[in-house]
Order: C-alpha cells, then sequence, then structure tokens
C-alpha cells in the first residue's frame, strides 16, 4: 500500500480503535478459547506491544502487511529478544491477524505464510533428588514463626508431590482441601480440571498447616487476613487476590535454595516441576501418567522428560564410568566431549 494510503487508512483506524480491537480480540480468547488468565495477559503485553510499533510507523491492525509485520519481528531481534520471545509475539499476531479476518475487519490475513525463529531446543532445568532432599532439610529455617514454617512445608511438599503449577497451588481453595483428602480436584489451564494424589507426608503436612490456619487468632495480622478476604484461599496472604502470589512463592524458593546450599537461581516452582516429572520417570512411571499429572494436553510437551534422562544418562557415563575417562589414546574423552557441549551451549 502507498504511504498516501496507509495514511487515509490510518486516518479512519488509528492507535486507539486497535487497543478496542486487541480488548476484543482478548475476550473473545477467554469467552471461546476459555484461555488461562496468565494466557491472556501474555496476549496483552505482547499485542499492546506491536500496537505501538504499528502506531509509530503509521500502521494499523486494517493496513500492516506481511512485510511490515516482518519488519516489527526483525525489530524485535533487534532489541536482543530471546528466539523464544520473538516466536511467542509471532503466535500472538498470528492469533489476532485471523481473528481480524473472521471479523471482518480486513479481507486477509498477512502472518499466515510468515515463518517464525522457532524456539530453541532447551532440556528444562531440574534438581537431584540429593538437591530436593536438602531443600527439605533447610525448611525449618526459613519463616519467622511456626505458622510461616507450617505454610512454607505444606507448599513445598504440596508442590513436590503433586508437580501442580505454581499458579494451581497458590490459588487453592481451602474448602477443597479439608477432611485429609488423599486425591485433589485442580483446575488447570483453560479451566480443565484433573485429580492429583497427594503422598503421605504431603497429606501430614497440609493437616498441620490446616491446623495453624484455622487457629490463628483473630487479634493477630495473620487471623485477620484468614477471617477477611483470605478467608477462601489455603495459603491467604496481603494481596489483590487474597492469596499468596506467584512472585512471592518464588521468592520462598530462592531463600529455601539459599538456605540448602543451593544457588537460589537455579531453584524456582517451575523447576521444582521439572523435578517431580524428572524423578517420576526415572522411578519407572509411564509417560501418559506424568501427561496426566501435569495436565499436559499434548503428550509430545512432556516427553521431553525422556531427553533429560537420555543427558543424564550420558553424563553419568562420561564422568563415572573408568573407560570413558580416557580414551585409547591416554587422552580424557570425556572432558573434550565436555568443552565441545559448552561450546555448542554458549
Amino acid at each position: 500500500m502507498s504511504e498516501a494510503g496507509k495514511a487515509g487508512a490510518q486516518a479512519a483506524s488509528g492507535p486507539a480503535q486497535d487497543f478496542r480491537r486487541i480488548s476484543a480480540f482478548l475476550d473473545a480468547q477467554a469467552a471461546e478459547a476459555g484461555s488461562a488468565r496468565n494466557t491472556l495477559l501474555a496476549y496483552g503485553r505482547d499485542l499492546r506491544d506491536f500496537a505501538d510499533w504499528m502506531a509509530g510507523h503509521g500502521l494499523s491492525l486494517q493496513i500492516v502487511s506481511r512485510d511490515d509485520i516482518e519488519d516489527y519481528l526483525g525489530f524485535c531481534d533487534a532489541q536482543g529478544l530471546s528466539r523464544a520471545t520473538r516466536a511467542r509475539r509471532l503466535s500472538a499476531i498470528r492469533q489476532i491477524t485471523r481473528f481480524a479476518q473472521s471479523e471482518g475487519w480486513r479481507e486477509d490475513d498477512p502472518a499466515v505464510r510468515i515463518s517464525g525463529p522457532g524456539r530453541a531446543q532447551r532440556l528444562p532445568r531440574t534438581l537431584s533428588r540429593d538437591e530436593i532432599n536438602a531443600m527439605f532439610a533447610a525448611l525449618p529455617q526459613v519463616g519467622r514463626n511456626p505458622v510461616e514454617r507450617a505454610r512454607n512445608l505444606a507448599l513445598f511438599e504440596m508442590l513436590y508431590a503433586t508437580g501442580m503449577r505454581v499458579s494451581e497451588l497458590v490459588e487453592l481453595p481451602v474448602a477443597s482441601c479439608r477432611g485429609n483428602p488423599e486425591l485433589l480436584l485442580i483446575r488447570g489451564k483453560g479451566g480443565k480440571e484433573r485429580m492429583v494424589p497427594l503422598s503421605p507426608p504431603a497429606r501430614r503436612a497440609l493437616t498441620a498447616w490446616l491446623e495453624q490456619r484455622d487457629n490463628a487468632g483473630g487479634d493477630s495480622s495473620f487471623g485477620k487476613l484468614v477471617e477477611g478476604r483470605g478467608a477462601r484461599w489455603l495459603f491467604p496472604a496481603a494481596s489483590a487476590e487474597g492469596h499468596m502470589t506467584r512472585q512471592a512463592f518464588h521468592g520462598l524458593t530462592g531463600q529455601i535454595a539459599a538456605a540448602a546450599g543451593i544457588a537460589p537461581d537455579r531453584v524456582s516452582p517451575h523447576v521444582i516441576r521439572h523435578a517431580f516429572a524428572t524423578h517420576l520417570l526415572e522411578g519407572g512411571a509411564d509417560l501418559r501418567a506424568i501427561q496426566t499429572l501435569l495436565g499436559h494436553a499434548d503428550l509430545g510437551t512432556t516427553e521431553i522428560y525422556t531427553h533429560v534422562l537420555d543427558a543424564r544418562m550420558r553424563d553419568l557415563v562420561l564422568n563415572h564410568h573408568p573407560l570413558a575417562r580416557k580414551g585409547a589414546d591416554g587422552g580424557n574423552d570425556a572432558d573434550e566431549n565436555d568443552k565441545k557441549d559448552g561450546e555448542e551451549d554458549a
């Protein structure tokens, strides 16, 4: 489209109109696709960035072309955004241009044939069983009082016992956790529900936490919180939602890691979820059972944990087998391989 044509179309469809269309798209995703809140927030952030870029270039959703979108992706690359972030932004753009065509805002879909940067095949970070045990041993050191220590133990036990997403854990209603349950009903992404079993240690920690939670005095700050907006949540907190936030739990796992002598930047609630899946697979669990427990819609997502095991087995052989440590020519083949792997990772 010519510059004059673009300017004319932009006059009828400016940035404010684009933001209204993005809002309509997000509403449709929530209502029709059942997209989770965090997914909608990610879409919103990415599309706002795209809309701001379009506004700065005299463009809008109504007239943006394939070349324009590719220019935007080049702009994202020049900013140093990762391949995963650029792939996610292109995915959001594809969703809204398809929606724009279906709503009659434009006749074509300019993003349909754009090939994305793809995602780097990166194995999920995880922790060994010894590291998980060290974190359990360090738990009594984290927390200012018995109430906090009981809460921390329940959080950590339930996370490692179930592999729940952190949002699923902190948003558990207290009503669903009473009666010493052997199974918990979890509402996951897109409102999909699944049952996860609780291990005996997790059930004991949950029972101890409920006792502390229920007996908190109304005169204490925590007691007032439980009786107020935090009343419905298993893990109440002074947040806008009334429950512990994902960010607060992330900080807590860092504190526990530090107390256990593990670098805090290696640990997050999601890393513990990975450890749950990896340790189950190491123990001989069926991949489809792990898929169900994690709430993965696609078995291919779960299969990444088989690659984690392959990497661990390879490391075990290269670093502990006596013949692998010394090649036939007297050199150290394992060290050379490790060096090459490090260069590839860099």
